[in-house]
C-alpha cells in the first residue's frame, strides 16, 4: 500500500474486500478500538463477561470482516465501531435474559433462582431497552442518534462531533439535548 494512503482510504479498501492491508490496518486501529471497548465494557460491566480483546474480536469477526460498511472518514468509522460494540453487548444481554427466562428449559425451583443476580438482569434489560431505543431514535432522528452515539458511546467531545459532522457546536449541542431528552422520555422507569 502506498505510504500516502490515508486511514479513511485504507478503511474503504478493506471494506471493499482488500484483505492485504488487514494486519497494518488492525495495528493502527487497535489502540482506539481498545479505548472504545473499555468504555463500552465499563458501562455494561454487569452483563458483559467479555474482555476488551474478546469484544474487539467479536467486532472484527462478526462485523468488519464481512465488509459492507460505508466509511466516510476516521471519526465515522469509530462511531460505527462503537455502535457495533454496543449492539454486540445488547445481543449478549438479550441472550442472557432469554436464559434467565428459561431459554426453552424447564422452570427451576425458587432455591435455584437465588443463584441469578436480579440487579444484573435488570441491567441487562436496561441495556436491551437502550439498544432498542437507540434504533428507534435513529429511525426518527438520525442526526440526534449519531450525536448520542458519538458523544455518549464513543466518547467524542461536542466540538469533535461538530468538526466530524460539519456542524456548529451549537447545532451539535441541540441534537445531543434533543436525543437525550427523547431517550429519557421513552426509557421506562426502573
Amino acid at each position: 500500500m502506498a505510504d500516502g494512503t490515508s486511514l479513511t482510504e485504507r478503511l474503504q479498501l478493506f471494506m471493499e474486500g482488500n484483505s492485504a492491508i488487514t494486519e497494518s490496518l488492525l495495528h493502527e486501529l487497535l489502540p482506539t478500538l481498545r479505548e472504545i471497548a473499555a468504555r463500552e465494557l465499563k458501562r455494561e460491566h454487569s452483563i458483559a463477561p467479555l474482555s476488551k480483546t474478546e469484544l474487539i474480536h467479536e467486532l472484527w469477526v462478526n462485523n468488519l470482516s464481512k465488509g459492507g460498511w460505508q466509511i466516510h472518514d476516521r471519526g465515522h468509522f469509530f462511531a460505527l465501531a462503537s455502535l457495533a460494540m454496543r449492539r454486540i453487548l445488547v445481543d449478549l444481554a438479550r441472550r442472557r435474559l432469554a436464559l434467565r427466562r428459561g431459554g426453552g428449559e424447564a422452570p427451576c425451583s425458587l432455591e435455584d433462582s437465588a443463584r441469578f443476580p436480579i440487579a444484573a438482569d435488570r441491567d441487562a434489560a436496561t441495556i436491551v431497552e437502550i439498544g432498542l431505543l437507540m434504533e428507534r431514535l435513529d429511525a426518527k432522528y438520525p442526526d440526534c442518534a449519531r450525536v448520542v452515539d458519538m458523544h455518549y458511546f464513543s466518547g467524542f467531545t461536542l466540538e469533535e462531533i461538530a468538526r466530524e459532522m460539519r456542524l456548529t457546536t451549537k447545532q451539535v449541542r441541540l441534537r445531543w439535548e434533543k436525543g437525550l431528552k427523547w431517550l429519557k422520555r421513552n426509557l421506562r422507569p426502573v
